[in-house]
C-alpha cells in the first residue's frame, strides 16, 4: 500500500466511525494513476448524511488536525464535504479541508468529471453510481467554467503570479483546459507539463518539480510566461463560447 493510500484508509476509518458519512471518494491523481508521493495532494470528497451543523464542521477538523499532525504529516491530505441531499447543487459552497485549514468551496465541474470518470469509493457506493454519466460536452463544459471562472479571475491579480506555485498550476492547468475543449477527455498533470506553453528550459523544471527534485525557476519571468498563457486560453475560451452561442 502506498503512502497516499494509507493516508485515505486512515481517513476513512475515522469517517465510518462517526456514522454520518455515507461515502467518500478519491478524485485527482490518485485517482488517475498519476500520483507522485510527496508532490501530489490527496484529493477526496465525503457525502453527509443530514446537515452539516456547526458541531459536524468542528469534528470534521478535529479529525483532519489529528491525521495531519500523525499518519498525514506531509500528504496534503484534501477532502470536500458535501451534504448528500446538495450533490446536484453546483452553485452551492462546500467545508473543505485543504493545507491544514478548512475554507468553503463548491464541488467543481473538473472535480465532478475526475470522480464519474476517474474516481473510486472507499466508503460506500462508487461515484458512478451517484453521479449522472459525464458526456465529452460536460468535460468541455467543466473546463470552460474552470478557465473563464477562477482563471480569467487570477489574471486580473498579477500579483499572484509570483508565486512559484501558482505559475506552475496556471501552466499545467492550462493545457489540460486546452486538451478538455478540443477532445473532451482530460488529461493528467504529467501529461499535461507535455502539453504547456512554455519554453523547452521551464517545461524541463516542470519535469523536475513533477518528480520530487528541488529545481526553482526564475519567478518573474515564469509566473510572466504561465499569466500570459492564461490570458490567452481564457481569451480564447470565451471568445469560442461567445461563437457556439450564436450558431445555437
Amino acid at each position: 500500500m502506498s503512502f497516499g493510500s494509507e493516508c485515505v484508509e486512515a481517513l476513512a476509518q475515522r469517517l465510518r466511525e462517526l456514522g454520518w458519512i455515507t461515502e467518500l471518494w478519491v478524485a485527482g491523481s490518485l485517482a488517475t494513476g498519476d500520483y507522485v508521493p510527496g508532490v501530489s495532494d490527496l484529493d477526496l470528497v465525503a457525502l453527509v448524511a443530514g446537515s452539516l451543523t456547526a458541531e459536524r464542521r468542528d469534528v470534521i477538523v478535529a479529525t483532519h488536525r489529528e491525521l495531519d499532525s500523525g499518519i498525514a504529516d506531509g500528504a496534503d491530505l484534501g477532502c470536500q464535504y458535501v451534504e448528500a441531499g446538495r450533490l446536484g447543487e453546483h452553485d452551492v459552497s462546500h467545508p473543505t479541508w485543504t493545507h491544514g485549514s478548512i475554507v468553503d468551496r463548491i464541488l467543481s465541474g473538473v472535480t465532478r468529471v475526475e470522480l464519474a470518470r476517474h474516481g473510486y469509493a472507499v466508503l460506500g457506493r462508487p461515484p458512478s453510481e451517484v453521479l449522472p454519466p459525464v458526456t465529452d460536452d460536460n468535460v468541455r463544459e467543466a473546463a470552460r467554467a474552470e478557465i473563464c471562472g477562477y482563471w480569467a479571475w487570477a489574471s486580473r491579480r498579477p500579483l499572484m503570479w509570483l508565486s512559484p506555485v501558482i505559475a506552475d498550476l496556471g501552466l499545467t492547468s492550462m493545457a489540460r483546459g486546452r486538451h478538455a475543449l478540443a477532445a473532451g477527455s482530460l488529461l493528467t498533470k504529467s501529461e499535461a507539463i507535455e502539453q504547456t506553453a512554455a519554453p523547452d528550459w521551464l517545461i524541463e523544471q516542470l519535469r523536475a518539480r513533477r518528480r520530487g527534485e528541488e529545481v526553482g525557476s526564475p519567478r518573474v519571468r515564469a509566473g510572466w510566461i504561465s499569466w500570459r498563457d492564461v490570458r490567452r486560453t481564457a481569451t480564447a475560451a470565451r471568445r469560442a463560447q461567445t461563437c457556439l452561442r450564436r450558431s445555437a
